[in-house]
């Protein structure tokens, strides 16, 4: 039996000056993730989140590190949107509109396309992360089929991949430039998400299993 002596020490909690640092870093390195992609200098990345170059690396001893905890940060953020949206209990596309448009914003067009590039698309947090936005997203649309107002012959591969492409810049267009148009083209998009089709598509409803065989 331990005794208080021999017990364990918990670790001790972050400080609220460093966790405040560490949501700096994260933020500054999202924007310039976009802005110039993966490899950017992390002495860049330190003075736009005002620390110095010693804090970013305590916080991330590598570009892994960093690239990752930017890209599950993301996500993380768009599930809350998706999840705030159906405890609200209204209209059930319109809780799928408010995803792919936080979606957008988090331009997740332009950061999930490293996780491929840069790191183990395997880690557990990456992929604890991705399975909660699948997860979401799944319970989005299936509310919104199930309320007779997204059409049947649709999947979450489908509305991801044209996440990805709607909100990405055209090659040769300034990446920031495409706010102008991105949130026009997704409106266009689920407008012809709505049931009931207009057409036939073809081929079935892709999954994102479909897409990571691709």
């Amino acid at each position: 039996m331990q005794t208080a002596l021999s017990a364990p020490r918990k670790a001790p909690r972050p400080r609220a000056d460093a966790l405040r640092n560490r949501e700096r870093i994260v933020t500054a390195a999202r924007e310039m993730f976009v802005e110039h992609g993966p490899d950017v200098p992390f002495d860049e990345i330190a003075r736009r989140a005002g620390v110095g170059n010693a804090t970013v690396y305590r916080n991330f001893p590598d570009r892994d590190a960093l690239v990752r905890e930017v890209v599950c940060s993301v996500l993380d953020r768009t599930v809350r949107v998706a999840e705030q949206a159906l405890s609200e209990g209204g209209d059930a596309f319109e809780a799928l509109e408010r995803f792919v448009h936080a979606a957008a914003d988090e331009r997740i067009s332009a950061l999930c396309p490293m996780v491929t590039s840069t790191f183990d698309q395997h880690h557990p947090d990456l992929e604890a992360a991705r399975e909660r936005v699948e997860r979401i997203v799944e319970d989005l649309m299936d509310r919104a089929k199930a309320a007779g107002l997204l059409r049947t012959d649709v999947g979450v591969g489908d509305l991801m991949v044209a996440v990805a492409q709607l909100s990405r810049p055209p090659a040769g267009t300034d990446c920031c430039s495409v706010d102008r148009f991105a949130h026009r083209h997704l409106q266009l998009f689920l407008d012809g998400l709505r049931s009931p089709g207009r057409s036939v598509l073809p081929g079935t409803a892709v999954t994102m299993e479909d897409l990571r065989r691709v």
